[in-house]
C-alpha cells in the first residue's frame, strides 16, 4: 500500500485509515468479552443446571441488576451497530461484503433490542406476553436466541477480519489502512 493512500483520506477518516487495525482489535476485545458473558450463562444453565433467572453470566453474579436491565442490552446492541457501521469504510472487496453481512444482521438484532426496551419502558408487552418479548423470541427462547444472534453476527465479522488481513492483490490496492499482513517477497 502506498503511503499516499493512507494520507489521502485526511485526518477526518483516521478511524478507517491509520487507526483501523487498533479499532478493529479493540472492538474484537469488546465482542469477545460479550461472548464470555453469554457462554458463561449457557454453562450456568446447561452445564450447572441453574434455573434461567439465576443464570446471569459472570457480571450478573456480582451485579444482577445490571444484567437484567434492557438498557444495558440495548446499549450493547447499539454500540455493536455503530462500531460495525463506523469501521465498514476501512474494508474492501470480499472483506467488506462479509462485514456488511455482519452489519445487516446486527441491524436486525438492534431492532429486536429496541422492541424489548420499548416494551420494558412502556409496560406494554408484545402479544400480551408477561415480559418484554422480541419477534424471534416468539419462536426461540431468549437465552438460545441471543447465543444465535451473537454467533450469526460474530461469524461473518471474523471472516471479514481474516480476509481483510489477507487481501487479494486488487483488494490491497484499494485499502487505505495498514491492516493487511505484509506481502513476502
Amino acid at each position: 500500500m502506498a503511503s499516499s493512500t493512507l494520507h489521502s483520506h485526511g485526518a477526518g477518516n483516521a478511524l478507517n485509515t491509520r487507526w483501523h487495525r487498533t479499532a478493529l482489535y479493540a472492538f474484537l476485545v469488546i465482542v469477545i468479552a460479550h461472548w464470555v458473558e453469554h457462554i458463561t450463562q449457557a454453562v450456568q444453565i446447561y452445564g450447572l443446571g441453574w434455573p434461567v433467572p439465576r443464570s446471569k453470566g459472570a457480571l450478573g453474579l456480582w451485579f444482577p441488576w445490571l444484567v437484567s436491565s434492557e438498557v444495558l442490552h440495548y446499549g450493547f446492541a447499539l454500540v455493536m451497530l455503530v462500531a460495525l457501521f463506523a469501521l465498514r469504510k476501512g474494508f474492501t472487496g470480499r472483506s467488506r461484503t462479509w462485514w456488511s453481512i455482519a452489519l445487516g444482521l446486527q441491524f436486525w438484532h438492534h431492532i429486536e433490542h429496541l422492541l424489548l426496551i420499548i416494551q420494558s419502558s412502556t409496560g406494554v408487552f408484545l402479544l400480551g406476553r408477561p415480559v418484554p418479548t422480541s419477534v424471534i423470541q416468539l419462536l426461540i427462547p431468549r437465552v438460545e436466541l441471543h447465543l444465535f444472534y451473537n454467533a450469526v453476527v460474530f461469524a461473518p465479522m471474523v471472516v471479514a477480519m481474516l480476509l481483510h488481513r489477507r487481501p487479494t492483490e486488487q483488494e490491497r490496492e484499494h485499502m487505505a489502512c495498514s491492516c493487511a499482513v505484509p506481502v513476502r517477497a
